[in-house]
């Protein structure tokens, strides 16, 4: 299983690496190495709403189950029906429909409520009710008065309908817009620093560069349309999952491109190849 870096995330120095894709049809995993994605299957159907990689395995929240497992099957949990996955502190955290935030460490232990949930990524919750932070003694509301995503690594983000917010002083105002991307790479941030990461809206892209200031955001183009889903990071590239199956990945030299041919694409969750 790999060891977790971030919900989204996990790299070693691997070239190559596999991108789980959460769709519609199921959970697909791709193959990619730098920016060149090969070849990819289906394994395993359902209908997929999230997917990360963790410590005990891939995570799928699917509208059955919570499912754990890798390229080579997946398992129930018997969580239930489930809007969305992290990794946290060495487990699982999912959200269900009816609200029920649980921590899965073999077996699920409730941890909070939260109605209408977006998003996960480690301690933090994006709801329609702003955002939520998940702590040893309990869950508290952390401001916002809508999240559609949140990045937890370095300094976290927000994305709401008002603009991409940064916690700092509270939440500070970054960029204008109306994103329902945030993402951020743990392996470049550091405590209080933002490193790689990127939001999105229905129309654009944008870039942060590492060392940068944390208002400096960038609009990238992308070469396919389509609305951004969810972007993940390897060691040498920047992966971007599109709403319609599409699958770009960067290395430096500007992205190149594949259809996976799936529907409703929502999640992406990047593990070194050979240890998922």
């Amino acid at each position: 299983m790999p060891t977790i870096r971030e919900k989204r995330v996990y790299t070693d120095q691997s070239e190559t690496v596999d991108a789980y894709v959460a769709a519609d049809l199921g959970v697909a995993v791709a193959r990619v190495s730098q920016d060149t994605v090969g070849e990819f299957s289906l394994v395993e159907r359902c209908t997929a709403r999230d997917v990360a990689a963790t410590p005990r395995g891939i995570a799928a929240a699917t509208t059955d189950e919570v499912l754990l497992g890798d390229d080579d099957g997946f398992a129930a949990t018997g969580f239930g029906p489930a809007v969305a996955v992290t990794a946290y502190d060495g487990d699982v955290l999912a959200a269900g429909e009816d609200g029920r935030l649980a921590r899965y460490d073999g077996e699920w232990t409730t941890v909070g409520e939260v109605d209408d949930v977006r998003a996960l990524d480690a301690d933090l919750v994006a709801a329609a009710d702003g955002v939520h932070r998940l702590a040893d003694d309990g869950l508290s509301a952390v401001g916002l008065d809508d999240a559609n995503d949140v990045a937890a690594a370095g300094v976290p983000l927000a994305a709401t309908p008002d603009g991409l917010y940064r916690l700092g002083a509270g939440w500070m105002h970054a960029a204008d817009g109306d994103f329902a991307v945030a993402t951020s790479d743990p392996v470049t941030a550091e405590a209080g620093e933002l490193g790689r990461a990127h939001a999105a809206t229905a129309e654009t892209l944008y870039e942060h560069a590492r060392g940068e200031d944390a208002d400096a955001w960038h609009a990238r183009d992308l070469p396919v349309d389509g609305t951004v889903a969810d972007v993940a990071y390897a060691t040498d590239a920047v992966l971007v999952l599109t709403a319609d199956g599409t699958l770009a990945a960067d290395a430096g030299d500007g992205f190149r491109h594949r259809s996976l041919g799936l529907r409703a694409a929502s999640a992406l969750a990047v593990v070194a190849e050979g240890n998922a």
